[in-house]
C-alpha cells in the first residue's frame, strides 16, 4: 500500500505536474565486473522543471540487496542533477483522508455554482458541515467541497480525521 498511497500524495502534491510509474530500468555498473539494474517507482516532473525518482518501501522492511540498489539509484540521479527519496508508509490519518478525497478529484464532482458558493462561505475559516449546510443540500454540496479540497481551493488540517468538524478554508494565493 506505500506505493499506492505515495502515488496519490505525490498526485495531491500541487508541485506535481507529472507522474509516471515505473518509467525506466537504470542499469549501472556498481563495481569492476558487478551491474546493478533497478526499477524506480514513480518519475516526478515538478512544477520548477525538477525531476524526482522515488522508491516506496518501509526502509525497515527493505533487504540489504534492495538498498543497495537504492543507494545507486541515488548516486545516479545526483550525477545528472535529480533528485531521489526512499518514502515508507504514509501517516495512517493522512492516507485514509487523501484516500477518501482521490474518489472527488474526477469533474464530475464539480458544479460551478456550488463551488462560487463555497469558497464564497468559506473565504473566512469554519466548519466543514457548516459550510455545506449554508450552500444547500448535502448531497449535493458535500461532492463539490471534497473536490474543492482536493483540488487544494479549499484547505484542511489532514493530519486529523476529516469529519463534519474539520475547520476548512479557502487557499489564498501566495503573493510574489
Amino acid at each position: 500500500m506505500a506505493g499506492r498511497d505515495q502515488a496519490m500524495a505525490l498526485d495531491f502534491d500541487p508541485s506535481v505536474t507529472a507522474l509516471a510509474s515505473q518509467p525506466l530500468w537504470l542499469f549501472r555498473e556498481n563495481e569492476p565486473g558487478k551491474s546493478v539494474s533497478h526499477a524506480p517507482d514513480y518519475f516526478v516532473r515538478r512544477a520548477d522543471g525538477s525531476v524526482l525518482l522515488v522508491d516506496c518501501r518501509p526502509e525497515n522492511r527493505c533487504p540489504a540487496r534492495d538498498l543497495a540498489k537504492f543507494a545507486v539509484t541515488e548516486r545516479a540521479c545526483a550525477e545528472i542533477g535529480w533528485s531521489y527519496a526512499l518514502l515508507g508508509e504514509l501517516d495512517p490519518v493522512e492516507a485514509v483522508n487523501l484516500r477518501w478525497l482521490a474518489g472527488y478529484g474526477h469533474p464530475r464532482c464539480f458544479t460551478v455554482e456550488v463551488a462560487a458558493r463555497l469558497r464564497e462561505f468559506l473565504a473566512a475559516p469554519g466548519l466543514l458541515m457548516e459550510g455545506v449546510e449554508e450552500v444547500g443540500h448535502p448531497i449535493a454540496v458535500l461532492p463539490v467541497l471534497f473536490r474543492l479540497l482536493w483540488r487544494q481551493e479549499l484547505l484542511g488540517d489532514l493530519s486529523g480525521l476529516l469529519s463534519d468538524r474539520t475547520v476548512v478554508r479557502l487557499a489564498v494565493e501566495e503573493v510574489r
